[in-house]
């Protein structure tokens, strides 16, 4: 079996405004204009789909959207900065393990995504090499494709494969395929997670 594991708001609360308002100490942006500046279509939704295809072209196209300078490192310790580790909800990472083969799948371009064990620590014993951002997959989520891929890259059917995620429209990306999905609730402890995985399991054994 194969879980896949979202990271932003499920095994880590995200903090946006905290990275924001680190970025517009940085750039003299304000929240509204580094949002139109970078997270839209062509800049961030496109970098997690894999384009740009490298974390030091991704941060050139990100300090040109803000006539900025900011350092690769710096770009990793803001965003790191704004995480809050979520172990209770870890537990269903620990639990899934002991089932099958676990992985993580985050909507996140290729600089953070050449960083993410550094980003998120906590989850290297958990996942080891199997953290992965979706600009590995060249897709970005709810897309299928970064779906299909995934299933590609382990050899596992839709069918034997469990997903978590706290976005509805990537829960239903992955039920498009047949994948066994769980839709995580900001109020959820991990609770709900591990049941519906016990449930999973308890379907194939």
């Amino acid at each position: 079996m194969l879980f896949i594991f979202d990271m932003d708001n499920v095994l880590y609360d995200y903090h946006w405004r905290i990275r924001m308002e680190s970025l517009t100490e940085l750039t003299g942006h304000d929240f509204h204009d580094l949002r139109a500046r970078w997270w839209h279509d062509e800049g961030e939704w496109k970098a997690e789909a894999g384009d740009p295809d490298t974390g030091d072209e991704y941060l050139r196209l990100v300090n040109e959207a803000f006539g900025s300078n900011i350092a690769r490192q710096t770009w990793v310790d803001i965003r790191k900065a704004a995480m809050e580790f979520r172990p209770e909800v870890a537990e269903a990472v620990s639990m899934a393990s002991q089932h099958g083969q676990v992985t993580l799948l985050t909507n996140n371009g290729m600089l953070i995504g050449e960083h993410l064990q550094e980003v998120a620590p906590d989850l290297v014993p958990l996942f080891g090499d199997h953290m992965f951002a979706t600009a590995h997959y060249r897709a970005r989520k709810p897309d299928p494709t970064v779906f299909s891929r995934v299933l590609e890259r382990y050899e596992h059917s839709a069918e034997d494969t469990f997903f978590v995620d706290d976005h509805p429209d990537n829960i239903r990306g992955a039920q498009s395929l047949g994948i066994t999905s769980q839709w995580f609730s900001p109020t959820d402890t991990g609770v709900t997670v591990k049941e519906a995985i016990s449930e999973f399991v308890s379907t194939r054994a």
